[in-house]
């Protein structure tokens, strides 16, 4: 019997965004590998589902691929599970991709919610065409030139930020191009979601605690000036 490899989309809030498919899949395999078991557990219990768990996370990912491998290559069946969300969007998944497909093992995408996916329809920002550049730099060097690459690159950009740095980040943005569209999605799909939309300036002049998962968009005014150095 051939064992099979999912990859599968778990809700990054409301649990009823979960799909059939995920929940049929998330109870008939071996093994449910899960970046963190604890909050796995409690989506598991929600639903009644009681598969096998265990983790697989960006710190042990390299050392956990070759069993899961080896695991479905015996017969068996392995769903991979992020905290929330589509796995390898900004979440542990590549690496075991890229093995099994290396292995000839061809991985069945389980789709779903996506907090990236929420935030491109739900920002109001031009989005025929986007970027996602994954998390925000913390050192002030690579933030620069990361904010940078946003407004020269021709596209919206999307990217993950902390509710610690994202007053900053606004600022920063603000400072660059005080014109640019900026849309700020906070708590998708949870009781206290919130989408705020309007210029960098007018974000960053809001005086407010912020909390909770951040997505933010940015679409740069129409020209800018090309960036020498940092």
């Amino acid at each position: 019997m051939d064992g099979k490899l999912y990859l599968v989309s778990t809700p990054i809030g409301n649990l009823e965004d979960i799909t059939l498919r995920a929940l049929n899949v998330l109870k008939s395999v071996d093994l449910i590998a899960a970046e963190d078991t604890r909050h796995t557990r409690q989506l598991l219990s929600h639903f009644d589902i009681h598969s096998r768990l265990e983790s697989c996370h960006a710190f042990n990912e390299h050392s956990k691929v070759a069993s899961l491998i080896n695991f479905v290559l015996d017969g068996h069946s392995v769903a991979l599970v992020s905290d929330a969300g589509t796995p390898s969007v900004a979440d542990p998944g590549f690496l075991l991709v890229r093995s099994a497909l290396e292995a000839g093992i061809e991985p069945t995408v389980i789709p779903g919610v996506s907090a990236l996916t929420f935030s491109v329809t739900a920002s109001g920002l031009p989005v025929d065409k986007f970027a996602f550049w994954g998390f925000a730099p913390v050192k002030p060097g690579k933030r620069g030139k990361f904010f940078a690459r946003i407004m020269t690159d021709g596209r919206t950009g999307f990217f993950f930020e902390s509710p610690f740095r994202i007053a900053r980040t606004i600022s920063e943005i603000a400072q660059l191009a005080p014109d640019a569209k900026v849309a700020v999605i906070r708590e998708a799909t949870k009781i206290h979601e919130e989408i705020l939309r309007g210029s960098a300036a007018e974000l960053a002049a809001l005086k407010r605690d912020w909390k909770g998962e951040i997505v933010v968009g940015v679409y740069p005014p129409d020209t800018l000036p090309e960036e020498d150095g940092e």
